[in-house]
């Protein structure tokens, strides 16, 4: 992991840019992390659309998990921002967008092309952030996975034996074999659900929350579509963390 910029936010927050090999990536440590008290640590997870893109929505998540004493960490997903771009990916996401376009049915087929390869590349990458996070004096566990692609979160989940607890958006496309996977899950899940979400399939979303094997998961749903998540919400998550990582 190599540092290539560093600077304070007004509030404190050490906000410093990494590569890791060809992965970009953020890391946000706040005061209180030193090398005798290391913070827990959050990864952000966030959809394909690139971190520059992102970036308001992860600093403001940084800086209130930073209020609560985590540290907090995202790296660039396959194929995304400034990586280099992924031809099979792009070609599945164009058959999303025509088939939505013109009010047919999603197949299976488009979403296990758009998810399953992702999944693929983007845990292992994690794993290795993680691994380099964790050498870190001021890092230490337990670790926390917030939101971003579900299926992502639910892999990370099921092999990451780090990952202690999960806050997962349901907001996002799921391959069968991911559900099948979920079943594996056992750490306690914080899931949030955008009732009117036009872009999600809410019985889909359910039939995922059904199929996790957690003994304490819950479930969150409120009314609104995917952008309109209110602001108690990640209060509510926010509260998860601190009951598992503290």
């Amino acid at each position: 992991m190599d540092f290539t910029s560093a600077r304070h936010l007004d509030d404190g927050v050490l906000e410093r840019e990494f590569t890791l090999g060809e992965i970009p990536g953020i890391l946000w440590t706040p005061e209180s992390a030193t090398a005798t008290t290391p913070a827990p640590l959050v990864l952000l997870g966030h959809p394909p659309l690139g971190l520059r893109k992102m970036y308001p929505r992860l600093v403001a998540r940084a800086r209130h998990s930073a209020a609560e004493g985590f540290a907090t960490a995202t790296i660039e997903l396959p194929g995304s921002g400034d990586r280099p771009r992924w031809p099979a990916v792009d070609e599945a996401r164009a058959d999303l967008r025509r088939v939505m376009q013109a009010g047919e049915p999603v197949s299976e087929e488009i979403v296990d092309a758009l998810i399953l390869p992702l999944v693929d590349k983007a845990v292992p990458e994690w794993q290795a952030a993680l691994d380099a996070l964790l050498s870190l004096p001021e890092i230490g566990g337990p670790v926390g996975y917030s939101g971003g692609v579900i299926s992502i979160g639910v892999r990370l989940a099921v092999v990451e034996p780090r990952i202690v607890a999960a806050g997962l958006f349901a907001g996002s496309f799921v391959p069968r074999a991911i559900v099948e996977e979920a079943r594996r899950v056992t750490i306690p899940l914080h899931v949030l659900l955008q009732w009117d979400d036009e872009g999600n399939d809410r019985q889909a979303a359910l039939d995922l929350f059904d199929a996790f094997g957690s003994k304490e998961k819950s479930l969150h749903a409120h009314l609104g579509g995917h952008t309109g998540v209110p602001q108690y919400a990640g209060e509510a998550a926010a509260q998860f963390f601190t009951r598992h990582l503290k």
